[in-house]
């Protein structure tokens, strides 16, 4: 699959002409939420459905700078997911270059309209099987990768 591809606005550089740090964080999200609609789970369907998914954690790794006018793509990956609590890894791969210019997580857990824990499974069993399938695809993904 395709990573969510965006190109770097003036708005979001810093003083020294680069993508500021915090934008990356932004990114994340954006790629996460195409992402969830492109295995099949609609963010904007799961919270009217009265299921949401904080954030827990999100880490960033910066490798090298973004610049204004670049184009990147955002490629999220789910890495663990049990129906409660979900995590993601992201890379920012420059198009042109072709090179990593930062890396990231972020873990998330379901909560339904009261705010307590659910699981995806009984909540939403469709979603649930798409996060299942989604994690089965990148897991043969990585292993194609790891044959090369």
């Amino acid at each position: 699959m395709q990573g969510y591809e965006l190109r770097a606005q003036y708005y979001e550089t810093d003083q020294m002409g680069i993508i500021h740090h915090s934008n990356y964080i932004r990114w994340f999200e954006s790629a996460r939420i195409w992402y969830m609609h492109q295995v099949g789970a609609d963010y904007r369907e799961m919270e009217e459905m009265g299921i949401l998914s904080p954030v827990l954690e999100v880490s960033c790794t910066y490798r090298s700078m973004v610049h204004f006018d670049d184009v990147v793509e955002v490629v999220p990956k789910i890495e663990k997911y049990n129906g409660i609590r979900m995590e993601l890894s992201y890379q920012i791969l420059d198009r042109q270059a072709g090179e990593v210019r930062a890396v990231g997580r972020s873990s998330h857990c379901f909560l339904d309209r009261e705010g307590r824990v659910c699981s995806l499974k009984k909540a939403c069993p469709a979603y649930h099987e798409a996060f299942v399938k989604a994690v089965e695809v990148s897991r043969t993904v990585s292993s194609g990768n790891d044959k090369e």
